[in-house]
Order: structure tokens, then sequence, then C-alpha cells
């Protein structure tokens, strides 16, 4: 029982960062299934107060990450707040549509014509298109090596 136990342990981990590619596989939640098929399933008392804690705040930090990413790039290059929530729309759509490229593809093409319309200059569309690419690549790697930490403090936690 506790090699099956581990074993899902280790599998809810490797689904956490398909869901990097698949964004409708919610990372985080497969993460914490992890935790918590451990606490469950194996030990109570190995996780300290302090782990779960900081997993709360890493967690938190995830959603951010997304958020001030693309915020912050969108706007750098003159986006509106439409192509922002086109920019989330359309990754949520684009990992349905000829994934794992359709979380990148989708959002450059749907925010570039969003943008087209709103600022009517095809020039600072595309940067705008772009930014949320590169906005979207960013938040990713940010909750990569959050998710990364998570799973190494986990890890140090349980097994040390």
């Amino acid at each position: 029982m506790f090699f099956f136990i581990w074993t899902m342990i280790i599998l809810f981990f490797i689904a956490s960062f398909i869901g990097f590619v698949f964004p409708i596989i919610p990372s985080v939640l497969v993460l914490w299934a992890g935790f918590a098929v451990y606490y469950f399933g194996i030990s109570r008392d190995e996780l300290s107060i302090v782990f779960w804690i900081a997993m709360l705040l890493f967690t938190a930090l995830m959603f951010l990450a997304d958020f001030f990413a693309n915020s912050y790039f969108v706007k750098k290059y003159g986006g509106s707040k439409w192509g922002e929530w086109t920019a989330v729309v359309a990754i949520i759509a684009g990992s349905f549509v000829i994934p794992p490229f359709g979380i990148l593809v989708v959002p450059f093409i749907a925010v570039l014509l969003v943008e087209l319309i709103i600022l009517k200059n095809m020039k600072k569309a595309f940067f705008v298109a772009y930014a949320t690419l590169i906005g979207f690549l960013s938040g990713t790697l940010a909750k990569l090596v959050i998710q990364l930490v998570m799973i190494g403090w986990f890890f140090t936690e349980a097994l040390i």
C-alpha cells in the first residue's frame, strides 16, 4: 500500500506539470491532491505548519504570477483591458485547439485581432499580441519555478 500511495503522489505531481501545457488541468489543485494523498495516506505529522502556510502563500503567488506577468507586458506595449481579458479566455480556448501549440497561437491571434479593432494600428496591435505571448511564457516560467520549489520542499519535509 505504501508503494501505491507514493506512486499516486508522484503521478499527481507529474500531472500538475502537464497543466502548463494543457491549462484546463488545474496544476495547483493537482499538486495539492498529491499533498493530500501524503497527509491522509502516509503521515499527518511529517509536514509542518510552516510547510502548509508556505504552500498557501506559494499557491497565491502562482495565481498572481499569471495575472501580473500578462498585465505587465500588455500594459508595457500599450494594450487594452480588452486585450488582457481576451488573452485569458484565448489561453483556455487554445488548450483545446491544436494542443499544446494552441495556448500560444490562439491568444496571439485573438489579441492581435482585438487590439487591431481597438487601436486600428497593425504595428501596435502586433506588439501587444507579442507582449501577451511573452507575458504568458513569463507567467508559466514563474509558476514552474514556484511549483518546483513547492515539490522540493514537500520531499524535503516528507523524506527527511
